[in-house]
């Protein structure tokens, strides 16, 4: 999400911060700043005698009112809700313009690596690309944003692909050749699962298992496992 902020509008969301804290500091709570040390020293103290029953008390008592504290101030809760907004912004933006991941190509001549296909993105889209590239099994956690799999572009290893995916918002569109065998756990909180010819309309805190009737016994075949918090799980022959 932060590569896609601009410099202008981190800027100036760190400057109506710091006003805003000052602001607040010196007009509405002057005894803020004493608070904020008073409870940070009691909780210091008590984290460095936490063996003792009286430093547990002082730690906890610090830190607990240190949190409340930091958390109604004015700026803190302008940043928050900036952040609230940038995530939002950004997901739209990512719906409607997902941004286009290209992995790592493995050719030949060039040295074996360990760079995944996807790499691990809390916000934003992604995708496998256009062109043929060398498979290597998924792993992958998601927070926000669509993710596209396509499987016709690479040459599925001899055993057996793995694809594992765990994710908070957003769909999972996985296009599959018609020769390459599949078995598929997907759990939901929310959302739908289409699989080949078998739909669900909805899921509602379920576990979705299929398989193809030769996954066992004929090769190639893929292991899907997929978990989202909500969202629709798409799988397509192509």
């Amino acid at each position: 999400m932060f590569k896609r902020i601009s410099t202008d509008t981190m800027n100036t969301i760190l400057i109506i911060g710091v006003i805003l804290l000052v602001v607040e500091v010196v007009f509405f709570e002057g005894g803020l700043v004493f608070s904020l040390l008073f409870f940070g020293l009691m909780a210091y103290i008590g984290w460095k005698k936490y063996r003792k029953t009286w430093g547990k008390i002082f730690f906890w008592i610090g830190l607990i009112v240190l949190v409340f504290t930091i958390l109604s101030m004015i700026a803190v809760r302008f940043f928050i809700v900036a952040v609230i907004f940038l995530m939002v912004r950004d997901y739209y933006r990512s719906k409607k313009s997902p941004e286009q991941i290209v992995p790592e190509v493995i050719r030949q001549d060039m040295p074996d690596s360990d760079e995944p296909i996807l790499r691990q993105k809390f916000f934003g889209s992604q995708s496998t690309p256009d062109s043929s590239y060398e498979w290597r099994d998924i792993n992958i956690h998601g927070g926000f944003g669509d993710r596209v799999i396509d499987l016709s572009q690479t040459v599925l290893p001899e055993d057996e692909a793995v694809i594992s995916i765990r994710h908070l918002v957003g769909n999972l569109v996985i296009y599959v050749p018609y020769d390459v065998e599949v078995s598929i756990l997907h759990s939901a909180v929310f959302g739908k699962t289409a699989v080949f010819q078998y739909q669900k309309s909805k899921v509602f805190n379920q576990v979705v298992s299929y398989h193809t009737p030769d996954y066992a016994k004929h090769r190639p075949r893929v292991k899907i496992v997929t978990s989202l918090l909500s969202g629709d799980l798409e799988v397509k022959r192509i």
